[in-house]
């Protein structure tokens, strides 16, 4: 069984663990093998201010044990916002009369995604309702249009359930990493939140992680919408259905997202289980401590200060100047948008507060061209031995950034975080390779990586 509601329920209420318990999960989860449900569950029902502290410094420190200092940076592209879901808490829900309705042509989709490159990007991540007139073809037109016309060099797509021939063909397209979140693993929440659409078919929707890794994607996304149910069940959940993969597969999620629930125009405008501030860097925690494999996706959902709490908590990785409506980089016309966003800064402004705080930007797709995906990337992860392909490789894309797109202002702190990061590869013949691969940079080369 994929999701043992009942016991996850128990799990999900369990009371206050004492502090010998938590100390021992902290101790076990130091080696950055990941932990049990049962373990992750005693993390969550700890409310302990002290205990939470030691958390989080637990979670930073097999963050940077695995990733390094690294934080991945990208940007999320909204294709179309015609959907047929009735979906309770979502701007594009289906249904709502009056709202302005879009559909990127390949050819907006490509002039978003040069407007998205042109700030510096290298990866993007295609988002789209649900509506059959804009189905499988039309995503695979405009991925296959993004790589042929424009300099990305990763599409991510974040996309409806589709069965395994369709998800065969989107990933012969190019597609890297496939996303699609569950919302709420509590089946009568999802029921009553669903109303009608596809998206109806709670079953449907989670089993679609298998069948897109049976149609040849190594890497997934999966994520709770926090804030529908109690967040303690659909975290454990969440890490259930990441076990489940592993042991399936022998690879977790890549990807899991953390997005809390948002006003959205003719949607929800009151969420019907709050998250808090410190309930969400818990979450953060105890999902990389759980999956330590896993990257943990900060939105700009959340305002900036405490996105950079958050990467001292575990995430790896933030959108940078989201719009959450199609044409929304480059486009003119008004449309909806799915979500209101509350951390508007530009790419320029994110990287230069990732510096800030110590770490180290990454504008890297190099694991989805070299092979380190699906099993291999968690098996390395896991071992440790991604750390340093992290490290030189947001060296690499950091010091690209600062040749073709820095802004006067930044360049200073860039140029020392890019000197910082070499200096902290430890590997002697790694990093004369590093070094190579910068100086291949200065002289006008591109696309260095590891």
């Amino acid at each position: 069984m994929l999701i043992d509601r009942e016991n996850i329920a128990g799990l999900a209420s369990l009371p206050e663990p004492s502090e010998a318990d938590v100390l021992l999960v902290l101790k076990s989860a130091s080696k950055a093998k990941g932990l049990s449900l049962e373990e992750a569950a005693i993390l969550l029902a700890s409310r302990e201010p002290g205990l939470a502290g030691l958390l989080s410094r637990r979670a930073a420190e097999v963050k940077e044990k695995v990733f390094g200092k690294r934080i991945v940076l990208f940007a999320p592209l909204y294709l179309s916002n015609h959907c047929t879901n009735g979906c309770r808490y979502c701007g594009f829900r289906g249904g709502s009369g009056g709202v302005a309705r879009k559909a990127l042509s390949a050819d907006e989709a490509v002039r978003e995604a040069k407007a998205l490159e042109a700030m510096g990007f290298k990866r993007v991540l295609l988002v789209t309702g649900e509506d059959p007139r804009w189905g499988l073809d039309y995503i695979v037109s405009c991925v296959r249009a993004i790589y042929e016309r424009t300099g990305m060099r990763i599409v991510h797509v974040n996309a409806p359930p589709m069965d395994t021939g369709p998800l065969r063909e989107l990933k012969a397209a190019g597609a890297g990493v496939y996303q699609s979140f569950q919302e709420t693993y509590h089946r009568p929440t999802y029921e009553e939140m669903h109303p009608f659409g596809r998206k109806k078919d709670y079953h449907f929707r989670l089993d679609v992680m298998d069948r897109a890794m049976e149609a040849g994607f190594g890497d997934v996304g999966i994520g709770p919408l926090l804030g529908l149910y109690d967040y303690r069940f659909d975290a454990l959940a969440t890490i259930a259905h990441s076990l489940h993969l592993y042991e399936k597969f022998g690879a977790h999620a890549h990807t899991i997202s953390i997005p809390r629930l948002r006003p959205a125009e003719d949607g929800l405008k009151e969420v019907p289980v709050r998250v808090s501030d410190q309930e969400l860097k818990k979450i953060v925690a105890v999902f990389r401590l759980s999956v330590p494999s896993a990257g943990i996706v900060a939105s700009t959902r959340e305002p900036a200060g405490l996105r950079a709490e958050l990467i001292h908590t575990g995430a790896t990785q933030l959108s940078a100047a989201s719009r959450t409506s199609p044409g929304g980089y480059a486009g003119k016309e008004a449309s909806l948008e799915q979500f209101s966003t509350t951390d508007h800064r530009g790419l320029a402004e994110v990287i230069k507060s990732v510096v800030d705080e110590g770490l180290l930007p990454s504008l890297c797709t190099a694991c989805y061209r070299t092979g380190r995906t699906g099993g291999d990337f968690t098996g390395r992860t896991i071992a440790g031995e991604m750390e340093k392909f992290c490290q030189a490789n947001a060296v690499l894309t950091l010091k690209e950034y600062l040749l073709d797109s820095c802004t006067n202002g930044t360049k200073e702190s860039i140029e020392r975080a890019v000197d910082k990061g070499l200096a902290g590869v430890a590997d002697q013949g790694f990093k004369k390779a590093l070094v190579e691969k910068l100086d291949a940079l200065e002289k006008g080369e591109r696309d260095q990586y590891f």
